[in-house]
């Protein structure tokens, strides 16, 4: 019976809703172009609205060997997208509002803190 609990439970979870697939893989991330223009992975599961700022940014790699603990990528700020419109869960059309985004780059809504 408890067993049959925490199943239910892990079943019952967003994360696990959205695939592994979308969850630690592609979420966040520009996916492509199509005639309407730019695709993301980041849809209504992720709480994202029409109208809102994403920023974009692209992960700069550091070639050659790591010096201590410091990581060897970064994030650079390419830009920002605005979302047109939303498909489903997990992608969304986006238009550019600055900057030069690209295949694979991360985009993400920037939170109040």
């Amino acid at each position: 019976m408890v067993a049959l609990a925490g199943i239910s439970m892990l079943s019952a979870s967003p994360v696990l809703a959205q695939g592994i697939g979308h969850t630690w893989f592609m979420r966040g991330s520009i996916v492509g172009t199509d005639t309407n223009g730019t695709i993301v992975c980041i849809g209504k599961a992720d709480g994202v609205e029409v109208g809102q700022t994403l920023e974009v940014y692209r992960v700069i790699n550091h070639p050659g060997p790591s010096k201590g603990v410091a990581p060897t990528y970064h994030r650079q700020l390419i830009g920002h997208v605005t979302v047109d419109h939303i498909y489903d869960d997990h992608f969304a059309h986006v238009s550019v509002k600055d900057g030069a985004p690209a295949k694979h780059d991360i985009v993400e809504l920037r939170r109040s803190n």
